[in-house]
């Protein structure tokens, strides 16, 4: 999860460009009203059975079904909509905006990130810097020759109605609370946290009652989400180790940054308890997701990448066992998020952009 600020910085280090692979030849479109064709899929991706183009320019991420899968929420800064930062917006499953503007629903004010619905479909929560300054934060793209992720103690998680009405906040603890995820059983939220003086995990009621720390090891615990029973939590993780990484680590979040080259996935059971790591692969694991299933985990990774790029995505089952390629783009596929009823699959790719930065939203009817 961690906003789009971290791909956009990948791209401009190393400036990717587009797949370079030929899509397979256009089929017959599918009756779904939600599907697509096949043109942008490559012919390696066989959990694919057709896809469709959402988004068209900017940077769009963080997609995420409404319970009933009618509605998605994501954020976007696409400049063609007079975005200085990432904001919020809504549209109907099956629509896409290629010379149109979703509505917004957060505040137009200081910078979001990672918002979800509630079980009601009436509501979403997220988080924004508004609070502290309506501008829109300074981003840093590199400090001392190493890119970084921003952990700005300003954002604060909030529930807002679908017209951009803000109905209550969850949080008003000192420092960084953002990235929060409902559980697909409606209960409880999970959510990261710098309350204890580290970048760790905590849930807490849908109304922000009974927060509870699940986890206490040293590192940036982020970017979580529940099975499909509730019943575990799924996250990405770092873990300095010696003396001068766990040096870096601090200074770096004592500066509001953090470091996110090398990332593994972790889970757990919701209350913290029966703790592993699950991927052993290196460089950067996350935005991971439960398959339908909850006996799999969808995730992103470079581990197979030489310098930084491609970004693709894995299945992995939750021993850890049975690592399975899931996209073959040459730059970048990410943040993916099945639907409720598991029959589609929501993700942002650099694949289709033209040679440019963009990172749009498609839609894939998902097959096992």
């Amino acid at each position: 999860m961690k906003t789009l600020v971290y791909f956009f910085i990948l791209l401009l280090f190393f400036g990717c460009k587009t797949d370079s692979k030929e899509p397979i030849p256009a089929k017959e479109k599918p009756d779904s009203i939600m599907a697509g064709t096949d043109t942008l899929i490559y012919k390696e991706e066989k959990h694919f059975k057709s896809i469709r183009q959402v988004t068209f320019g900017g940077d769009n991420a963080e997609a995420y079904w409404s319970f009933d899968d009618r509605k998605l929420v994501f954020q976007s800064n696409n400049p063609g909509w007079e975005l200085q930062c990432d904001q919020m917006f809504l549209m109907n499953a099956e629509e896409t905006f290629k010379d149109s503007k979703p509505p917004m629903i957060s505040t137009g004010m200081g910078r979001t990130t990672c918002a979800y619905f509630l079980p009601d479909n009436e509501h979403i929560v997220y988080a924004s810097t508004h609070l502290v300054k309506k501008e829109c934060p300074e981003v840093p793209l590199r400090k001392d020759g190493k890119y970084v992720w921003p952990v700005y103690d300003s954002f604060d998680i909030f529930v807002a109605d679908l017209k951009g009405n803000l109905v209550t906040q969850l949080t008003d603890e000192p420092g960084y609370d953002a990235e929060a995820t409902v559980s697909p059983q409606g209960d409880k939220i999970v959510f990261t946290s710098t309350r204890s003086g580290d970048l760790e995990l905590y849930t807490m009621n849908l109304d922000g009652t009974d927060v509870l720390q699940i986890t206490d090891e040293l590192g940036y615990d982020g970017g979580a989400f529940f099975s499909p029973d509730g019943t575990k939590i799924i996250f990405r993780a770092s873990r300095p180790k010696t003396d001068e990484a766990i040096t870096e680590y601090k200074d770096l979040l004592a500066r509001g940054l953090v470091q996110p080259t090398e990332m593994e996935l972790y889970i757990c059971n919701s209350d913290g308890s029966d703790l592993k790591q699950l991927t052993f692969l290196g460089n950067a694991n996350w935005s991971p997701f439960f398959h339908p299933s909850g006996e799999k985990i969808l995730f992103s990774s470079n581990f197979e990448a030489e310098k930084g790029f491609p970004f693709n995505l894995y299945l992995i089952d939750i021993d850890g066992k049975n690592l399975e390629r899931v996209t073959h783009g040459k730059t970048f596929d990410a943040f993916p998020v099945f639907s409720n009823n598991g029959k589609f699959l929501v993700f942002s790719s650099n694949r289709n952009n033209g040679g440019t930065r963009d990172t749009n939203l498609f839609i894939a009817e998902w097959q096992d």
